[in-house]
C-alpha cells in the first residue's frame, strides 16, 4: 500500500483538456500531460484493499493495486510488467474503456474512486518512452500455424499471445490496415494511430505476420484457410451495423456512422486530402447518443459544421449513482465526453418519425417519447422539425455481418444472432475458434481483448494437448451491467 492514508488526504484528480478553441483546430488527442508527482499521489490513493473489487470490474482481471503500489514507489519497469501480464494494449485501455474497474473501486462507496484508468495509461506511456516495451520471442517454434481473421483488439490480442507460444501466427484483415475499428473507427482525437503503429512494430518482431486487402470467403475461399493452417481464430468483430426503418430513409445525405468516420481517419493518415463525407457549414444530426455518435459529434465539430444535435431516445441519465445500480457495478450516469465540451446539442426522450426532404434530406420530424408498458409512446404535440443537411445513425451494431465468411464456415448461430462457441471458444467447426464481439456481441475494448487472450489459450491447448497461456474469462461471462 504506497500511502496508507491517500485515500483520506488525497482527491482524485484527472489531467486537464486542452482548451475547446485550440484543440478543435486540430486533431490531436485532447488531453494535456499528467505530472509525475501528481500521478504519484494519485497512485497514492489506492488502499490495496483485501478484497480488490476493481479485479472483479475489470474483465482482464488487472493488478490494479499491484501497480498503483509500484507507481507509488516510481518502479516504472516492474509496474510496466504487472501492467502487461494481464493486458496486451494498455494504451489502448487507458484511453479507450469506459473504466468499470474505477465505479468498482471501494474508494468509489463513499468517495471519488481511484484514477485507475490515468494511472494505467501513464505506466504504459512511459514505458514506451524508456524502452521497457520490447518483442518478446519465444524459445522455440511449435511447427504449428495458426490464421486469425479479423485485426481488431481481440484479433491482435490472440494473434500475440499464441506467436509468443510458439505457433506461427498470420493475421487477415480486409481493410488496407491493420487495427480494425481501431485504425478507422476511433477518432484521431481520442487515440492518435501511432500507438497501434508501434504496438504493430513490436508484434512483427515476435513474428506475426499481417495480409492486408485480403477477405476470407473472397479474396481466399475458407477451405483453402483451413487447408493452410492447423487452426483458425475468427475476430471479425460485430459490424453489421443497426439501421434506422422510417419514412425517408432512402433520402441522400443520410449515413451510417461507419460510412463518415473511416473517411475522417484516411485524411489523418495521408491517404486523402478531403474526406469523402464533408460536414462543413451543414445541419447535422447525430442518431445514437453513446460512444461512436459522440465521435460522430467530434469529428464534425472538425470539419466545421455550422450545428449539431445528437439524439438519444433513452432519458437523460442521472448526474449520480442511481438505486438500481448499487456499487460495484457500473451505473449509467450522465456523463459529458471531450466531443461535448467542444460544442453541439444533446436531445434526450426523443424519437425519430420520419426524414424530411425531396431527393436529399433537408429536415428530421421527432417526438418526445416516455418509457410505459415496456415500450416508448409518443408525447402527444411534442412534434417538431429539425434542419438537417447530414445525418448519421450511430445506434449500435447487432452482430457479426452475414456473407461469405459466415456462410461458407458454416456456422452455427445463436438466438443473438452472433457466432456461437462453447467455452473454449471453439465454434461448430472443428479447429475453428471465435473471439470478441463476433461471439460476443458490440461490446467493450476490454472485454476483446480479454476474450482474445481466453481464446489464444484454448487454441494452445487444442494444438498441443496443455497450455501455459492465461485464460480471463468464459465466453458466457457477462458484465453486471455495462
Amino acid at each position: 500500500m504506497g500511502d496508507p492514508r491517500g485515500f483520506l488526504t488525497t482527491g482524485r484528480n484527472l489531467p486537464t483538456r486542452r482548451p475547446v478553441d485550440v484543440r478543435i483546430k486540430d486533431w490531436k488527442e485532447v488531453y494535456n500531460e499528467f505530472g509525475t508527482s501528481e500521478l504519484v499521489s494519485q497512485a497514492g490513493r489506492c488502499m490495496d484493499c483485501g478484497i480488490p473489487f476493481c479485479h472483479n470490474g475489470c474483465p482482464l482481471g488487472n493488478l490494479i493495486p499491484e501497480w498503483n503500489d509500484l507507481v507509488f514507489r516510481q518502479d516504472w519497469e516492474e509496474a510496466s510488467a504487472r501492467l502487461h501480464a494481464t493486458n496486451n494494449f494498455p494504451e489502448f485501455t487507458g484511453r479507450l474503456c469506459p473504466a468499470p474497474c474505477e465505479t468498482a473501486c471501494v474508494v468509489g462507496i463513499s468517495g471519488d474512486p481511484v484514477t485507475i484508468k490515468q494511472v494505467e495509461v501513464s505506466i504504459i506511456d512511459r514505458a514506451w518512452d524508456e524502452g521497457f516495451v520490447e518483442p518478446e520471442t519465444p524459445d522455440r517454434l511449435t511447427g504449428k500455424t495458426v490464421a486469425v481473421i479479423g485485426s481488431g483488439p481481440a484479433g491482435l490480442a490472440a494473434a500475440q499471445q499464441l506467436a509468443r507460444a510458439g505457433h506461427t501466427v498470420a493475421v487477415y484483415e480486409r481493410a488496407d490496415r491493420i487495427g480494425g475499428l481501431l485504425r478507422y473507427g476511433i477518432p484521431e482525437f481520442k487515440m492518435e494511430k501511432r500507438h497501434i503503429d508501434r504496438r504493430l512494430e513490436q508484434m512483427e518482431a515476435e513474428g506475426v505476420i499481417f495480409r492486408t486487402s485480403v477477405e476470407v470467403g473472397t479474396d481466399i475461399s475458407v477451405q483453402d484457410l483451413r487447408d493452410r493452417y492447423d487452426a483458425v481464430v475468427v475476430a471479425v468483430g460485430a459490424t453489421a451495423w443497426r439501421d434506422l426503418d422510417v419514412p425517408g430513409r432512402e433520402l441522400a445525405g443520410i449515413f451510417q456512422a461507419m460510412e463518415y468516420l473511416p473517411g475522417a481517419n484516411r485524411v489523418q493518415l495521408g491517404d486523402m486530402e478531403k474526406a469523402p463525407i464533408e460536414v462543413g457549414g451543414q445541419h447535422v444530426i447525430v442518431i445514437g447518443g453513446g460512444d461512436t455518435g459522440a465521435d460522430c459529434l467530434g469529428t464534425a465539430i472538425r470539419q466545421g459544421a455550422a450545428s449539431i444535435t445528437q439524439l438519444e431516445i433513452m432519458p437523460t441519465p442521472p448526474d449520480t449513482r442511481p438505486g438500481n445500480a448499487p456499487w460495484p457495478t457500473y451505473p449509467m450516469v450522465y456523463r459529458v465526453s471531450s466531443a461535448h465540451e467542444e460544442g453541439g446539442t444533446r436531445e434526450f426522450a426523443v424519437s425519430t418519425q420520419r426524414f424530411i426532404g425531396t431527393d436529399k434530406v433537408e429536415g428530421i420530424e421527432l417526438v418526445n417519447v416516455e418509457f410505459k408498458d415496456g415500450k416508448f409512446e409518443p408525447v402527444a404535440g411534442s412534434e417538431r422539425i429539425l434542419p438537417a443537411d447530414a445525418v448519421f445513425l450511430a445506434m449500435g451494431f447487432v452482430g457479426p455481418e452475414r456473407g461469405a465468411l459466415v456462410d461458407q464456415f458454416g456456422f452455427d448461430l445463436d438466438p443473438r444472432g452472433n457466432i456461437a462457441r462453447d467455452e473454449s471458444y471453439l465454434t461448430n467447426i472443428p479447429g475453428v475458434f471465435v473471439a470478441g464481439d463476433a461471439g460476443r456481441g458490440q461490446s467493450l475494448i476490454v472485454w476483446a481483448i480479454a476474450e482474445g487472450r481466453a481464446a489464444a489459450s484454448h487454441v494452445d491447448e487444442f494444438l498441443t494437448g496443455s497450455t501455459n497461456l492465461p485464460a480471463p474469462i468464459s465466453p458466457s461471462a457477462r458484465p453486471l451491467v455495462i
